[in-house]
Order: structure tokens, then sequence, then C-alpha cells
């Protein structure tokens, strides 16, 4: 099993020492959240709180993914980064495989891409790109991504983009892994037809056993059974090592795990030394009792 360390929506300040502090604590990923803004009025809800409140966002920090993650690979030198997730269906592929090219040419591979399509229609518009078929445009945008990403000239003819030949340098030695975020059966269907993994949000604990069940089913449909793939979730088993060991037995490879509730109004007020304090018990009280 491996640990995914994850803190957002708190004192920017904490990032880096975090990143530093779990790297030498033993943790493999520290995850990176993604937010563009928040509207003053809407009818979308959260899918990952019961009730689907969103009100917890407002005033949060939120650095820019990419931004973040470059800074923390310049004080790191073996912790990954996740982007949990990046919401790549209102960005333009290109861009973003610039963007994760460059990151895991700085940090020597160090990115594992997560990326879902975001709940919230204002993201689309702001980013002027249409709400309707966005799930088709992320599936292009996942191919864009990875042809790019893999070196050499890459063209791409779709429904929405359009690409000459062109290439990218530097590419990274070994190909990006993308992870697809996302609860739904279009998600889990595309992690199984196109994604090296699979990102948990959260929520209902008794959920979890029926998509990865449902995951499973679909990778066999789609005859990706027998490849290499990630399954990162949220699990309150990950936090005691019998639990660890439930989920390495459902096919589980990485533990998302943290310290705080996120979904609660206003400031974060937790110190930085009892955010260090705690990812450092649960190192020693876990990762340290479940290492192979």
């Amino acid at each position: 099993m491996r640990f995914t360390y994850v803190e957002s929506m708190t004192d920017p300040s904490y990032y880096l020492p975090l990143a530093k502090a779990a790297e030498e604590a033993g943790y493999t990923s520290f995850a990176v959240a993604d937010s563009l803004v928040y509207p003053r009025e809407s009818d979308a809800v959260y899918p990952y709180t019961p009730d689907g409140d969103r009100t917890f966002l407002e005033d949060k920090d939120f650095i820019e993914t990419f931004t973040l993650i470059a800074a923390l690979g310049a004080v790191t030198s073996r912790i990954r980064f996740t982007p949990f997730v990046l919401k790549l269906a209102v960005r333009p592929p290109v861009l973003v495989a610039k963007q994760a090219s460059s990151i895991a040419c700085l940090t020597g591979g160090r990115l594992g891409l997560g990326v879902g399509v975001s709940p919230w229609p204002e993201d689309f518009t702001v980013m002027g790109v249409p709400w309707e078929r966005r799930g088709r445009r992320m599936d292009e945008a996942i191919e864009v991504i990875r042809g790019l990403t893999a070196g050499g000239y890459f063209e791409y003819h779709g429904e929405f983009f359009e690409l000459p030949a062109v290439k990218m340098s530097p590419v990274p030695p070994e190909p990006i892994p993308i992870l697809i975020g996302g609860h739904s059966e279009a998600a889990l269907r595309r992690a199984a037809r196109l994604g090296d993994g699979w990102m948990h949000g959260g929520g209902d604990p008794e959920e979890l056993d029926r998509l990865l069940d449902r995951l499973a089913e679909l990778r066999r449909e789609e005859g990706t059974a027998d490849r290499p793939f990630e399954v990162h979730v949220i699990s309150m088993d990950a936090y005691t090592p019998d639990g660890v060991r439930r989920l390495e037995d459902k096919g589980v490879t990485d533990a998302i795990v943290g310290f705080r509730l996120p979904y609660v109004r206003g400031r974060d007020t937790e110190p930085l030394e009892t955010k260090v304090e705690n990812l450092e018990r649960f190192a020693e009280t876990v990762i340290a009792k479940t290492a192979p």
C-alpha cells in the first residue's frame, strides 16, 4: 500500500513545509486540490457531501494547481504529486500537456495527473467552454495530452480538438500516469477505458465497495483488466494496519489520508505544528507497520 497525504483549503504558506514533512515521514504522494472560482449564486451541489452543500468552499485559498506543484517539487526530491483532481474538461488540453510535461521533467517524473470533469457549470461558463458534451470533450483532452507528452510529432482530428502535426519538448522519459476522478458511471467507464488509475472522492463509506466492484467489472468489459492500474481511495480503513490490509485485499493501491475535516465553513485555524504532528503520528502507527 502507498499513502497519499492530503491537505487543502489551508494557509498557503503551510504547503511547502507540509510537503517536506510528508516526504520525510514516508508518504508516497502529496495531493493538490484544484479550484478556479467561487460563484456568488449557483444551483450546483457538491457531490461528496451528504447534503450537497458547497458553501464551505467560499473564501478558501486555492493556489493554482501546477504552480503549487512546481513550488513543492523544488523543495522535495522523492515525493510524488497528484492533482486531486484537475478540472480538465474546462482547460485547453495542449496547455495542460505542456504544463504536465514541464512539471514531470522538472521533478524527475514525480507527477500522477489526476483529472476530472468538474461538477460546477460556472467553471465552464467562465472558461468559455460549453457544459454540453463535457464527457466527450474530456475523453478527447486525455487523448491529446497522452499523445503530446509521448514525444515526437502528434496530430489529432476530433469533434472538439484539431491539431496539425506538432511536438513538444521536453517530454518526460516515462509516460505520465493519468488518473481519472469521479463516481459516476461515465467516470468509472472512462477510468477503465482510458485511465492508468482511478481516484475516489470520498463520501458514503458503504458506496466504496460498490464502486470498486463496478470499476473491476468495467475493466473486464473494456479489456483492460490486465493493464497496470492505480486505485486511490479515501477510507477509514486506511487509518489502521488491519484496515490497510482489507483495502489491499480489495485491490486498492493508494490510500488518501488527511487529519482534518475540510467540509466546514470558515478559515482553517489548525496550526502548522499540529498538522505536522498528525502526519508524523500516522506514519509511525500505520505506514511503518504496513511497509513491505
